[in-house]
């Protein structure tokens, strides 16, 4: 089965970690550093994007909805509907936070870019 935008549903957490972000205008604004599992009901929480720092120094993370990201074959990357102002606006984490999550940093989520939990 495939999306609405043509990919296949399924895809290898693997596959996706380091691929590399880009905005609706090609502008390259950071990577997929993780993909947060919610453990309790077999669901993707968000995907952990990271911009700045340089070699893990500095960097900063936001958890984003899985399907904000859209797969751009051409580019080779995530598409994703944020300008790199509007990401670097958005509430920023402690991957550490992240992990620790109790399913309130992924309501927060959903709730800042306007998507309706699962």
């Amino acid at each position: 089965m495939t999306t609405a935008s043509g990919h296949t549903r399924a895809i290898s957490a693997a596959r996706v970690k380091g691929t590399t972000i880009y905005n609706t205008a090609g502008d390259s604004i950071g990577h997929v550093e993780d993909v947060i599992l919610d453990k309790m009901s077999d669901r993707i929480m968000f995907a952990v994007l990271g911009f700045g720092g340089f070699l893990g120094i500095g960097e900063k993370y936001h958890a984003v909805p899985w399907s904000l990201l859209d797969y751009d074959k051409d580019k080779g990357g995530y598409v994703v509907p944020l300008s790199k102002d509007a990401l670097k606006a958005a509430p920023v984490y402690d991957f550490d936070q992240l992990l620790k999550d109790d399913g309130a940093i992924g309501r927060h989520v959903d709730t800042y870019y306007g998507r309706q939990a699962a």
